[in-house]
């Protein structure tokens, strides 16, 4: 624990030179740099000690959990005992689900795409083929499932891979046709390899193709069918190594499917056909059919359909089978949506899905391949969504997913997370939210039920908010690191919808997504919430628990000044004390109007983007829209996208900004206070000792329609812009920004790029011309306005893209029944202060070190009829610095910029700290979060670091190069909070959650869910009698005397190539631990005792075989030397 001492420290710095204030850090990296203290000022009045208690050993960066649905699935997997599922994906992820809350990510270091997947089923392991040409082994026995084995294969590429129920050798399918096999105990190649061109004929003179299938026959384990993809299939008998039978047809197959009596198999072909055959007569199909296909008259053959990738054939015991397969559709129905159809007796029911099928599994109630199957779901993997339809209705509901597989619905813009938030909202917000769930679904309960899971210690509650492209707002219970959807927000539900062929100029401004979602702001205490679009617009929303239907509240907003017009007015033509009353209404008249006019000519002004709904609209209980704010065009300019946010709902007050400059509402009164361009509010403190610049009138400028296309300008970064595509929240092109599309660009990326070349200093005088100033950051504090002020007031602090931060002084009535009549003041206060690169967060703290709060109203339902109206007062909590008869300063304000900390002390404004965080890269996202009861600077570089700092000293705590910047996607998701929380997009469908704190790092364990739980195996049906007829587990000692090295030999080591992987025994050593970690401490001593055993063992069977050949000497000598007389020796 580190004392600070603000007299001591100044005190030892007065001989220093001015220079000595600011640091030179930012080291190559791009990591943290080195603070130092601002010498001088007031600040040495202040006398209180403040304790900072946070040092490195409380930081720790870990990622904790993954949500959503997997990106670019390729492979599915299911566990019938565990009752597990596994999703393999293109980027060599896997996904491996249970119950809610078990949810686990592991990644293969290749990246290659997951193939196949493959359980052992109820051992705790599985197997994943990737396209690399790699097995491998993963060991589910611990919450962070680790790869024990990958063998990997140098001269073939794997196609298919099967491994029988409760057997230990794993045929393994190749390009060139040939099968081989792999013992999962040691993960080494067996001798025994059936080669392609001894499984088919000798007269064939064609390669038969790739293996597209391997599975052994229900009947006899010692039997194995090999399908290839020109259509040959072959029965192959194990120990005798010949083929038994051969199978031709005339089209290529895609899968193939057992009978569970072991007579019969069904083959899905490429012209949509299915094939059903019979062992005994293998020369032609028992049957076969084109269920989509067209019904032709005899003899002539069936119309070809789309190619049926897979069947399943599953058998009931008191129903007629259930025949499920993939594909098939008729090729003159090409606009019909990928489906999946189940044929059932003579019912055929087709599903049609909103995503193309990737794969799908029956779960069945028998893990055993012989009995009757009685299948009971699907799951079906698509592109895009995990659905699981119940077999058991006739009407095939799907069940209620409990996972969080929808975040993608619409494409998310932005995020927010909230940590220790009043946790009566997630009850709130539930209760709301499960009024308006879809109806329809199974009644009976998700059947992907395995392993277990805990709440563990971490029980503050915790809320992400993410906003997306069609303008809807999805607010989630992240608690516990679980997610599940709360409530869904629609906020396009305020405007006319836009018909195609209008001729609106909304089609002009915004060719795709016109509602996407750009910024949230959200006060969990007062439950106001706030949003603004990309069609440059504010709604503010209150929270009600009862419906009403009213009409919405607009107004309109100009917010577009020409830099070249600057009027300056006489001095004697200002009074030097106006009647602010009187001019009021002419300031409400140029910086807002509620009509929408169109000037003559063609050219476009004062026309929003969008049209908001005139007639009464009823409103459900939840949010609601009390007003509704847009930015209209401007002499054929189009309204610049909007690029900071801040709401106050203890002073009513909303105020945003963007490149032109800043506007602040009232949305209790619904009047507009200031709209104003950047550099206007630097010429005066007094905004009614001046005239504002007007709008560019002689220049006549057509708007072109590169402006606002969808979300491709949300987040231009410098050179690179986004594509207004789906994808183009993951991927960006290289190419040069178009002449047209540079005035469209974010004012902080053009701030940025002149900040890297040019000084701001507070003098109006050095600013570029030619560069707009954007507002880039607002924060509502009680604070002192002016410098040396005695008092707090309320204060709206302003920060540019230039580094200069401006602190305009609200004057509100005192008396809070005048707050809904008396008019609201909004003044400059004169005050700048400044700092390197564009300003992204601020933050105050009081004398005692402790992080204040903005001011905020407690939350009370505005359509409640219950209460009396008269008798309401708006109850306020003002978190205003204690106050002091001692003179000095009495807060501590942190800025924190793209490049650098700074804190300063007011009301002397005096700068005590400044950390230069990066010289070579900038910030990306900064934060000032409470961990462990303090507070701390958290920040994100575009270089992939994150760097948390301490306060108030700004003392480097953590910095750890955790992520390159590959995305666009990451900058503008990434959000810290409190409790040291962090979250960002990792994909388009995939939020990754992650932790800066030491103490969650080491409580992880016991927060994740186990995968693995010890359950038996369920017994086989008349087992005795299987066993007999099928051979049942002797021919798991046959295929040990086939596969073995005694018999079978050693594979060639230039074939394939073992690798040990990570997390063998020791790997399982460390990662014990947890609520489960007793067990698996058990399991590993037992392992270890049975291998000493085993070791016992052969050593006692070598001393038996040792005494043995000592007894058999000794007879023989007893033997040579019984009939000899004692003189003959």
């Amino acid at each position: 624990m580190k004392k600070f001492n603000f007299r001591k420290v100044l005190d030892g710095l007065t001989a220093s030179s001015p220079g000595s204030g600011s640091s030179s850090g930012g080291n190559s990296g791009g990591g943290a740099g080195s603070g130092s203290v601002h010498p001088g000022g007031t600040a040495g009045l202040l006398k209180e000690e403040i304790q900072e208690t946070l040092t490195s050993e409380y930081f720790q960066i870990c990622k904790t959990v993954r949500h959503g649905f997997p990106y670019q699935p390729t492979a599915l997997g299911f566990d019938p005992v565990q009752k597990i599922l596994a999703i393999g994906t293109r980027t060599g992820a896997i996904r491996i689900l249970g119950r809610p809350g078990v949810d686990c990510y592991c990644q293969h270091e290749s990246g290659a795409a997951v193939l196949q997947l493959q359980f052992l089923i109820n051992e705790g392991a599985l197997v994943s083929a990737s396209s690399d040409d790699t097995l491998h082994l993963w060991n589910l026995r611990q919450k962070r499932p680790a790869i024990l084995h990958s063998l990997k294969f140098n001269r073939e590429r794997i196609t298919y891979c099967h491994l029988p129920f409760q057997s230990k050798w794993l045929y393994v399918g190749t390009e060139r046709g040939n099968t081989h096999i792999v013992n999962i105990e040691s993960f080494i190649l067996s001798g025994y390899v059936i080669m392609w061109n001894k499984a088919i004929e000798l007269s064939t003179k064609t390669h038969p193709g790739p293996v597209v299938h391997l599975s052994d026959s229900p009947r006899d384990e010692g039997k194995l069918l090999i399908g290839y993809e020109n259509g040959t299939v072959v029965f192959w008998d194990l120990k005798s190594k010949k083929a038994d039978l051969r199978v031709y047809y005339d089209e290529a197959i895609h899968s193939i499917d057992w009978h569970h009596e072991g007579k019969q198999f069904m083959c899905s072909h490429s012209d949509g056909s299915l094939t059903l055959w019979n062992l005994k007569s293998p020369s032609r199909p028992f049957q076969t059919t084109i269920p989509h296909g067209k019904s032709q008259r005899e003899g002539r053959k069936s119309e070809s359909c789309k190619p049926i990738l897979k069947v399943e054939y599953k058998t009931c015991r008191n129903s007629e089978p259930f025949i499920i397969f993939s594909g098939g559709l008729s090729y003159d129905k090409a606009c019909r949506r990928p489906s999946l159809t189940i044929m059932h007796g003579k019912a055929i029911t087709v599903l049609e899905m909103d995503h193309p099928i990737v794969e799908f599994l029956t779960l069945c109630e028998t893990p055993y391949p012989n009995e009757f199957q009685e299948p009971y779901a699907v799951v079906v993997l698509l592109e895009k969504d995990l659905i699981v339809v119940d077999l058991t209705q006739s009407n095939f509901p799907i069940f209620e997913n409990p996972y969080p597989m929808d975040i993608h619905e619409s494409p998310v813009t932005c995020t927010a997370y909230f940590a220790d938030c009043p946790p009566d909202l997630i009850l709130v917000l539930y209760s709301i939210g499960v009024k308006h769930k879809k109806q329809g679904y199974s009644n009976k309960e998700w059947p992907i039920s395995g392993g277990a899971w805990n709440l563990g210690t971490q029980t503050y509650p915790e809320i992400i908010i993410t906003g997306h492209a069609d303008g809807s707002i999805k607010f989630w219970d992240a608690s516990a690191i679980t997610l599940q959807m709360l409530y869904k927000l629609k906020t396009s539900k305020v405007f006319e919808k836009q018909k195609i062929g209008e001729g609106k100029p909304t089609c002009e401004i915004v060719e795709e997504d016109p509602y996407a979602i750009q910024m949230i702001y959200w006060c969990p205490e007062s439950r106001i919430f706030c949003v603004s679009g990309v069609s440059a617009y504010v709604i503010i929303y209150k929270f009600s628990r009862h419906e009403i239907t009213t009409e919405i509240v607009s107004l309109e907003v100009r917010l577009q000044y020409d830099i070249e017009d600057i009027i300056t007015p006489e001095p004697e033509t200002s009074p030097p004390f106006p009647d602010l009353s009187s001019q009021l209404p002419s300031s409400r008249s140029l910086s807002g109007s509620t009509n929408t006019v169109a000037s003559e000519g063609g050219t476009k002004d004062s026309i929003p983007c969008l049209n908001v709904k005139t007639r009464p609209v009823r409103m459900p209980p939840g949010y609601q829209a009390e007003l509704v704010i847009q930015l209209v065009w401007v002499d054929g300019e189009p309204p610049q996208q909007i690029t900071s946010l801040a709401v106050s709902s203890a002073y009513g007050i909303v105020a945003f900004g963007n490149c032109n400059g800043l506007a602040v509402v009232d949305f209790i009164q619904k009047t507009v206070l200031l709209s104003m361009g950047t550099i206007d509010l630097y010429r005066s403190s007094d905004l009614y000792q001046r005239q504002p610049r007007s709008p560019r009138k002689n220049k006549q400028f057509i708007a072109d329609n590169f402006c606002m296309r969808g979300l491709s300008n949300l987040y231009p970064d410098l050179t690179k812009r986004i594509r207004t595509s789906y994808q183009s929240l993951t991927e960006l092109n290289d190419s040069p920004v178009p002449l047209e599309l540079e005035r469209c660009k974010s004012p902080t990326s053009e701030s940025r790029e002149n900040s890297y070349n040019r000084s701001r200093s507070s003098s109006i005088s050095s600013i570029d011309k030619d560069s707009k100033e954007a507002i880039t950051a607002l924060y509502f504090m009680e604070s002192f306005a002016r410098k040396n002020d005695p008092t707090v007031s309320p204060c709206l602090f302003v920060g540019t893209s230039l580094g200069m931060v401006l602190i305009i002084s609200l004057n509100l009535p005192s008396a809070d029944e005048q707050r809904f009549t008396e008019p609201v003041m909004v003044l400059p206060s004169g005050t700048f202060l400044s700092l390197k690169g564009a300003v992204l967060a601020f933050s105050c703290m009081d004398r005692n070190g402790g992080l204040m709060q903005p001011p905020y109203e407690v939350w009370r339902d505005p359509n409640n009829i219950d209460e009396n109206e008269k008798s309401w007062r708006r109850k306020l909590v003002m978190n205003c610095p204690s106050p002091s008869q001692e003179i000095g300063d009495h807060q501590y304000t942190i800025i924190c910029s793209e490049k650098q900390a700074k804190v300063f002390s007011l009301p002397s404004q005096t700068c005590l700290y400044v950390h230069n965080i990066t010289e070579t890269s900038f910030i990306l996202q900064a934060d000032v979060v409470v961990m462990c009861n303090s507070a701390c600077l958290a920040c994100f570089c575009a270089n992939g670091h994150i760097m948390i700092m301490s306060l108030p000293s700004l003392r480097p705590m953590l910095d750890v190069n955790y992520l390159p910047l590959t995305d666009m996607r990451i900058a503008r998701t990434f959000c810290f909070t409190n409790e040291g929380q962090a979250l960002y997009l990792v994909s388009p469908t995939e939020i990754q959650r992650l932790t800066y704190s030491q103490e969650m790092c080491d409580n992880l364990q016991d927060m994740l869910g186990d995968l693995f739980i010890p359950i038996e195996t369920p017994e086989a049906q008349n087992r005795g009698f299987l066993k007999g007829l099928f051979g049942g587990s002797g021919q798991t000692f046959d295929r040990e005397e086939l596969f073995g090295e005694a018999s079978a030999g050693r594979a060639s080591r230039s074939l394939a190539q073992h690798i040990p992987g990570p997390g063998g025994i020791g790997g399982m050593k460390g990662a014990a631990g947890g609520v489960m970690g007793e067990l698996t401490r058990a399991r590993i001593a037992l392992d270890e005792r049975g291998q000493r055993l085993g070791e016992l063992e052969e050593k006692t069977a070598g001393m038996m075989t040792s005494a043995e050949a000592f007894s058999k000497h000794a007879h023989e000598l007893m033997l040579k030397y019984k009939d000899k007389k004692w003189y003959q020796f």
